[in-house]
Order: C-alpha cells, then sequence, then structure tokens
C-alpha cells in the first residue's frame, strides 16, 4: 500500500511555485552580496541517541525547509546558483527496513536527481564544492567542515535570516492550514477538560482531533491543570483526573507544509467566578490590543502596553491597591507576567530575526527590563507572529515580590486564592497587514464553530 501524506501537507503547486520563485530571488541576492557562486543547503538527517541505535525526531534545516515542505526528506541537498533553478538532490533508497521518502509531484519546480545512494549523493556535492569553491554550506552537519565551502557563513545567515519574518502566500496559506488543525485540537481538549480528563487524556484528545502524531507537532504540548499551568514550560502529562478541577490552560500547536500554529487557550471551572473573570477581562484585552496594531511600530511598545493592560485588569479586580501605571512602574506587573508578550512564527515555533534590524545582521536586544522579549524589531505588513499576554500566580515571582517595597500594593488574600489556579495565556497568531491584523487563530476557531453550527 502507498504511503499517503498527512491531511496537513496538501500543497498548492501555483501558489508553491511562486514561493520557490521568491525564495530564488532571496537566496540569489544574498549570494551575490556576499560574494559568494552558490549555496549547498542540507536537509540534514536524525541523529542516534547516544549509546543507541534509535534516532531523535528528524526535524529538516529550516532553510531546506522553506525550499521543500515535508519532513520525509532527511540526507537530501538544495544546490542554489544565482541565475538558474535550484537543483534537488533528494534521497531515496532501496530499502526495506523503513518507507522510502516518496517524490512529491509539487518538487517538479527544481532540477531534480533522485539518488538511491548516500555515498553517491554526497559524491556529487563534493564534485560541485570542487567546481565551485566559493560555496556556502547550509546545515547542521556543515559545521565539521568535511564537506568543505564556508560552513554557514553569519553575513550569509543574516540576509536570509532577517527576510524570513515576511511570508509568502504560499507560507501564510500553510500557517492557516496548521491553525485550522490546532482550533480542532483545542476544542477537543477544552471538551475533555470538561469531562475531568487527566492531562494525559486531554494530550490524546488534542492529538487526535488535530489529526497529528506528537513528533509532528512544532513543539512538545502544554497541557496544565490547576497549579500546573502557573509553570510556563510545563512538561509533565499528569495520567491521574484531578480530585479537583480548578483551571486549564493548553499551549499546543500544529504543522501544516512545514509551517507552525501555536496558540494558547485557558479556561476556569464553573465555580471560580474571580478566575473566570480574569481570564475574560485578559480575552477582551488581547483582542482590544491586537486589533490596535499597525505597521510601523515597535513590538517592544506593544509589550509595555499589555503591562499597563494587565495592571488595570488586576487593579479592576481589586487584586492591587495601586495604580496600573504605578504597577508598571515599580515592576509587580512583572511578577505576574514574566514573559514577552510574543514572538515571529513561521518554520520554527520562535522564528529566527525576532531581534534583527536589518540584513547585515545589527541586533537590538530586549531591554534591561524585559529579558525574556524575543521580539524587537518594528511590524511590517507580511509579518506573522504571536500576541500571548499572560498573567500568573507563580508561588517563587509572588515571594520576591512579597519581599520588595511594593509588597503592601498587592491583596495577597485575593492573590494568594489563585495560586492553585495557575495562571493564564491566551495566544493568537496574527498576519501584520496595512489595517487590522489578520488573526489566523481565532478566524480557525470561527470557522470550525460556523461547521459544526
Amino acid at each position: 500500500m502507498a504511503y499517503t501524506e498527512p491531511m496537513s501537507n496538501t500543497i498548492d503547486k501555483s501558489l508553491f511555485e511562486a514561493h520557490i520563485r521568491e525564495l530564488e530571488t532571496r537566496w540569489h541576492q544574498a549570494l551575490q552580496d556576499n560574494n559568494l557562486d552558490s549555496a549547498v543547503v542540507l536537509a540534514d538527517a536524525g541523529m542516534d541517541y547516544f549509546l543507541d541505535d534509535q534516532a531523535a525526531p528528524f526535524r529538516p534545516n529550516p532553510h531546506f525547509a522553506q525550499f521543500f515542505p515535508q519532513r520525509d526528506c532527511a540526507h537530501s541537498a538544495l544546490i542554489v546558483r544565482p541565475g538558474e533553478t535550484t537543483s534537488l538532490l533528494f534521497f531515496s533508497p532501496e530499502d526495506y527496513w523503513h518507507q522510502p521518502a516518496p517524490l512529491p509531484d509539487w518538487a517538479a519546480v527544481f532540477d531534480v536527481n533522485v539518488h538511491g545512494s548516500e555515498a553517491d549523493l554526497t559524491a556529487e556535492i563534493a564534485r560541485h564544492i570542487s567546481q565551485t569553491p566559493r560555496t556556502a554550506v547550509v546545515g547542521q552537519s556543515a559545521s565539521d567542515g568535511n564537506l568543505g565551502g564556508s560552513s554557514n557563513p553569519t553575513a550569509l545567515l543574516n540576509h536570509l535570516h532577517y527576510q524570513r519574518a515576511w511570508k509568502s502566500p504560499f507560507e501564510l496559506q500553510a500557517m492557516r492550514e496548521a491553525s485550522a488543525l490546532a482550533a480542532a485540537g483545542h476544542t477537543a481538549a477544552a471538551e475533555c477538560f470538561s469531562d475531568g480528563g487527566s492531562e494525559f487524556e486531554i494530550h490524546l484528545a488534542y492529538l487526535g482531533a488535530a489529526q497529528l502524531t506528537p513528533d509532528e507537532l512544532p513543539y512538545s504540548s502544554i497541557v496544565a491543570v490547576n497549579e500546573h499551568a502557573g509553570v510556563l514550560h510545563y512538561q509533565h502529562y499528569d495520567r491521574n483526573r484531578p480530585a479537583r478541577s480548578r483551571s486549564f490552560l493548553i499551549d499546543a500547536g500544529a504543522t501544516a507544509s512545514g509551517y507552525a500554529a501555536d496558540v494558547t487557550r485557558s479556561y476556569a471551572a464553573a465555580n471560580e467566578t474571580l478566575f473566570g473573570s480574569l481570564i475574560s477581562s485578559l480575552d477582551s484585552a488581547q483582542k482590544q490590543l491586537i486589533a490596535d496594531i499597525r505597521p510601523g511600530q515597535p513590538y517592544l511598545q506593544l509589550h509595555e502596553k499589555m503591562h499597563h493592560q494587565i495592571s488595570a485588569i488586576l487593579a479592576d479586580h481589586e487584586m492591587l491597591h495601586c495604580s496600573p501605571e504605578a504597577a508598571v512602574t515599580s515592576g509587580i506587573s512583572q511578577a505576574f507576567l514574566p514573559h514577552g508578550l510574543g514572538h515571529l512564527i513561521g518554520l520554527q515555533t520562535h522564528d529566527v530575526g525576532g531581534q534583527q534590524l536589518d540584513l547585515q545582521g545589527t541586533q537590538a536586544p530586549p531591554p534591561e527590563q524585559y529579558p525574556a522579549l524575543r521580539m524587537t524589531r518594528e511590524l511590517s505588513q507580511g509579518m506573522v507572529l504571536t500576541i500571548e499576554p499572560g498573567i500568573y500566580f507563580i508561588p517563587m515571582l509572588l515571594d520576591q515580590l512579597r519581599e520588595s517595597p511594593s509588597a503592601d500594593a498587592v491583596n495577597w488574600t485575593a492573590v494568594e486564592s489563585l495560586i492553585s489556579c495557575g495562571g493564564i495565556r491566551i495566544e493568537d497568531n496574527i498576519v501584520i497587514t496595512d489595517q487590522a491584523p489578520e488573526n489566523m487563530t481565532r478566524d480557525a476557531f470561527d470557522a470550525l464553530s460556523s461547521a459544526s453550527a
């Protein structure tokens, strides 16, 4: 029986061909600007665990994946030369231990050479580099220098990473498809939580509805019930159903054609009125913040605005005895929101270039008071990023706040009553347009709701 691609790998050939031609234009200019005649882009391969013959789940080099949006490509390579169609050296050996990689029909946009031998493929790369000495070799396995050429040249990668922030129509369509898969998974997860499911049961419900295996997720899902929601990257799946469910936070994504969706939702049990009210207020604030986003805004400005909105929410719920402005300037708000507002997203969940200001790689590190901020660039049309504010009740941070000069500004009785709820995060993926952003996440949830009505 022939292998069937996941539903998430359906590809519009016309959009894909336009994407490849645009990508070639970027690469050709980057090579010329860096006095290079070609680039060999390696898919790389899985690495075995130490003292084992089992490999970690394979993820291709993202520079390769931007050209070839399918994970079944280990050991393959691309040769990119200015003025020429990109060559694909596709590895598909005859094998009865594993299913050979199928060559997809959309690969016709490349000059394709199929190799059944890894040695033959490597020899072809070596011949190319010997004939074209000014060649960059890009990929994890390029770092050993065995292939020759220039290994992962920083100047070339800076050029490419800066431009990854702007997505082609093909990339946007893939991310919309990923958002649809994530919305289906989140809906099933919320239902499982309402039925009293354990974290493990919720995790399985998510995978089933999203129709993805764990290896196909862009990151390990965070499935956090009660106080576990106060661990920002909570990594376990409790097999036991909670004796009492107070809250639920799920940060879970999906991939389609190699591109990621990164979505978080928070829920309160029916009798958790204060926590439920905080979720509702944060949801409204997040939607308003997104509605007001326009090109030209510095991302840091949005991050600071959200700190003021979170402080206002806490004050409105009588959890602070000071003004929202005082909560921000004194650092109180950082105890309730210790992470950044969001990040670029695309081929990688935390996509590259979020702190890069130009093609040359000039960096804009986050300010000292917000060290976790991943995005410091100015927003422009075509960027895709997350907006993910949160309000958390983390004992370690609250203990530090209690010992600070600002301790008297906190209603500790109210705050401590919510520690066992952990925290709240609401995360959407948005596309910057010339008007209000496109919210891929909420559009996906709305479409799912309409389809089931």
